[in-house]
């Protein structure tokens, strides 16, 4: 009996083993057999196309549009953009040290980066570069222009700008340097309660910048701390998991990550001593705070550190892994799904499940899973990291927004730093009467027209009542309510003077004082900062989030 078990054991092992060899044979001939088609198909192309075809081109276009129909974060890197994929990776590069932008066609210089080549040459936001190296940038876009400008350290790019204002043109010879970006651009004490660490990116060595930042806190014995994610797309995995080490105890799990090569199936943990374990903590968060941001929010909130507040999160949870591939580009895929204390994972987006349009949706309710932190409070998974403390995004007016995009604040805050040789400190710096009264004049005077939101869904229920004939009926209130929705751009201006003036505030300081003056200029007017602050500071409030069975709603 025993020997027929046996025999048959064997047997299923056997045919389980040519099941599986047919399946990966079949497997390696598909992709053979693609590839194959795929070399014939271009051949032909190439020889028979009616026009010449850029090979490259071609080739990375097909590239690129199959790796979309995985997920957005599993890119191909050509030779060409290595630099910038090092950039984003490490913060560093070679250049003059300023963002460039395109507006009406030019390429304009729109913030030099403090104590870098750009702004000790003397150039300002605002300035137009119209060649670079004798070469006119009328044709290019802002890579191009960017290209041109990056090169060997210790080198000179000679730059021809046009100031606004001036007449002539001038000539600079700009010394490249290796330009490291702070992913810290700023901190500080709040109050003489409060640190406060803003971090921008998840570069490499930026918890270095943290530790240095908090060290140098911890100097006015803070008793809370306000770590600022917003607007933080994330970046290497392991900055998160050192952030999150200086402030839980050593050993505690802070992520895992799990995918289809189970050898890469890691648990990261704390493995040094923390810096301080009893500091309170607020991790302030937005739509914009992703991935590595996710994991140091999540993390703290699952281990009941400290409190998150703000909005919920992007609600990236996919982990990427850059290969290497021939003639030195590579291959950034997606290999893994992190999961934070809890055991949660925080992807909002189900890529391996498309709609038949091959559009994604979320993660849908009824495979919404519960989860616990430490100390018994309810989280949920499949979206993003949901704040302890919810603050609504505040919601700019359309004419804002306008008067953004279509660089009315911009080109002002040039103006009038051209006009203006210094600024009271940021914290002093108000946007009064007479800047205001001088900004209106520059809009108005620049003949400046909007068409707002509603108003255009207004339009599309005047047609539609139009075409059914109910319009008539009613034409004397479609008239009056068209009357009333009709942009007024004295009335707006005077409507909307408060988020206007915060905006023209942040544009005339950085102009000044750059990236470090804009934060300080901000801080004083940010509800998230000042929500925060109080959470911390009521100790029934604080210690309140924290109470076992309280539920994190999702909503």
């Amino acid at each position: 009996m025993k020997k027929k078990i046996w025999i048959g054991v064997l047997l299923v092992v056997v045919m389980g083993a040519m099941v599986l060899g047919f399946t990966r044979d079949e497997k390696n001939f598909e992709i053979a057999k693609n590839l194959d088609i795929y070399h014939t198909l271009f051949r032909e192309l190439n020889m028979f196309y009616v026009d010449d075809i850029d090979p490259d081109k071609l080739v990375k276009t097909s590239i690129d549009d199959m790796l979309m129909s995985l997920d957005p974060y599993t890119n191909y890197i050509s030779e060409d953009q290595i630099e910038d994929f090092r950039f984003m990776t490490t913060g560093e590069y070679a250049g003059i040290g300023a963002l460039i932008g395109q507006q009406n066609g030019k390429i304009v210089i729109s913030e030099p980066y403090e104590g870098f080549p750009a702004q000790k040459s003397g150039l300002k936001a605002g300035d137009i570069i119209l060649e670079v190296s004798g070469k006119e940038t009328k044709e290019m876009n802002t890579e191009d222009v960017s290209n041109l400008l990056k090169g060997p350290a210790n080198q000179p790019v000679t730059i021809k700008l046009q100031r606004p204002g001036d007449k002539k043109p001038f000539t600079v010879d700009v010394v490249r340097e290796k330009i490291s970006i702070n992913a810290v651009p700023y901190y500080g004490m709040l109050d003489n309660r409060t640190g406060y660490i803003r971090l921008t990116q998840f570069t490499a060595d930026c918890s270095k910048d943290v530790q240095k930042a908090f060290l140098e806190l911890k100097k006015n014995n803070p008793d809370a701390l306000v770590l600022d994610l917003r607007g933080n797309p994330g970046g290497l995995l392991m900055e998160a998991v050192n952030i999150v080490n200086f402030f839980v105890p050593k050993g505690e799990e802070i992520v895992s990550t799990r995918g289809k090569v189970k050898q890469w199936d890691k648990t990261y943990s704390a493995t040094s001593a923390p810096l301080d374990t009893t500091i309170k903590i607020a991790v302030l968060v937005n739509r914009g705070s992703a991935s590595a941001s996710e994991i140091v929010a999540g993390a703290i909130q699952d281990l009941d550190r400290g409190i998150v507040v703000g909005t919920r999160t992007f609600g990236k949870g996919l982990v990427q892994t850059t290969r290497d591939l021939s003639y030195n580009t590579k291959l950034k895929v997606t290999t893994a799904k992190y999961y934070i204390p809890s055991g949660r994972c925080i992807q909002a987006l189900d890529y391996s499940h498309r709609n038949e349009d091959g559009s994604v949706g979320h993660i849908p309710d009824s495979l919404i899973t519960e989860f616990s932190t430490k100390h018994g409070r309810k989280v949920f998974d499949g979206g993003g990291v949901v704040p302890d403390l919810k603050i609504e995004g505040d919601q700019l007016s359309t004419l804002a927004i306008e008067l953004v995009t279509r660089f009315k604040v911009f080109d002002f805050a040039t103006k009038y730093s051209n006009e203006n040789a210094s600024i009271p400190q940021p914290e002093d710096f108000v946007i009064n009467d007479e800047i205001y009264n001088q900004f209106v004049d520059y809009v108005e005077n620049s003949d400046f027209k909007y068409d707002s939101e509603s108003q255009e869904e207004f339009k599309t229920l005047m047609e539609t009542a139009k075409r059914e004939k109910y319009y008539g009926l009613a034409e004397a209130e479609f008239e009056a309510l068209k009357a009333k929705l009709e942009p007024n751009l004295d009335k707006d201006l005077k409507e909307f003077r408060k988020e206007i003036s915060e905006l023209l505030e942040d544009e005339i300081v950085s102009r000044y004082y750059y990236q470090k003056g804009a934060i300080r200029a901000a801080i004083n007017d940010d509800d998230g900062i000042k929500k925060a602050v109080d959470a911390l500071h009521s100790e029934t409030a604080y210690a309140g989030y924290f109470a076992p069975g309280t539920v994190i709603t999702r909503n």
